[in-house]
């Protein structure tokens, strides 16, 4: 069944690409939300990743210790203090964006021939409308496991 095969060989290509991560996956899940969405709370940021904001908390401290992400106060509500990316933060995010990229990159180089590339090429705008389509049907809901790290995609011959 397309879908089955689908869901199969695209979960096992996010896989592979998060499988050199030098970060573990909810330290870089993070700093992809705060790149993508802005600054959010601790409890935003929990209920993004569906775990408690407990287990939150801790990967916040172990952020703020390496300096990528810090705390600013809210102009609305004082009691809370948004969590945003340090430029240090913005880079460590830029980098593991790039070396995703450059492993899909050489992936597809390698692995498939011209016309190969060309066929997935076409699918990508048939991908992104699946997507939209389920951001249409439940607005609101975000998949954790959705690439945090996406960015607008970039061009290039490969």
């Amino acid at each position: 069944m397309l879908a089955a095969d689908l869901r199969l060989q695209l979960g096992r290509l996010v896989r592979r690409g998060r499988a050199e991560d030098p970060q573990p996956h909810a330290v870089t899940a993070v700093l992809g939300l705060l790149g993508r969405d802005g600054p959010l709370t601790t409890s935003q940021l929990a209920a993004a990743q569906r775990v408690r904001p407990q287990s939150m908390a801790r990967t916040v401290r172990t952020l703020e210790a390496a300096g990528l992400v810090e705390r600013a106060a809210d102009p609305h509500d004082a009691r809370k203090s948004p969590l945003a990316l340090t430029a240090e933060g913005r880079a460590a995010l830029e980098q593991e964006r790039r070396r995703r990229t450059d492993w899909l990159t050489l992936a597809l180089a390698e692995a498939l021939d011209e016309d190969e590339r060309a066929t997935i090429a076409s699918a990508v705008p048939l991908l992104a409308r699946i997507v939209a389509w389920d951001e249409r049907r439940s607005p609101g809901r975000r998949d954790p496991r959705d690439l945090a790290l996406d960015a607008p995609p970039e061009t290039s011959g490969g």
